[in-house]
């Protein structure tokens, strides 16, 4: 099992972020989900709110998502929707 994410936070005009990271957490219309390295496939529909990044360096980086999806497999996360910092 690897020791981290390699997650990217795309919107329809650019990459907004990019890189590894140890731990991510999003609100889905299941309700709120946090992925670990390891983390079975998942593919879900993001609602508004925050997406929380804790990055590999020990940083955090928040984004207020608007909508979008969250796919994760083979410790890899894509956030896709409306992002604002």
């Amino acid at each position: 099992m690897s020791s981290n994410l390699t997650v990217e936070v795309v919107s329809p005009e650019k990459r907004v972020w990019s890189g590894e990271a140890t731990m991510v957490s999003a609100r889905t219309l299941e309700g709120d989900l946090g992925v670990l390295p390891g983390h079975a496939p998942l593919l879900g529909v993001l609602v508004d709110g925050k997406v929380s990044i804790k990055v590999a360096d020990g940083s955090s980086q928040e984004f207020n998502i608007h909508g979008g999806f969250i796919s994760v497999s083979n410790d890899r996360v894509s956030i896709l929707g409306e992002a604002s910092d």
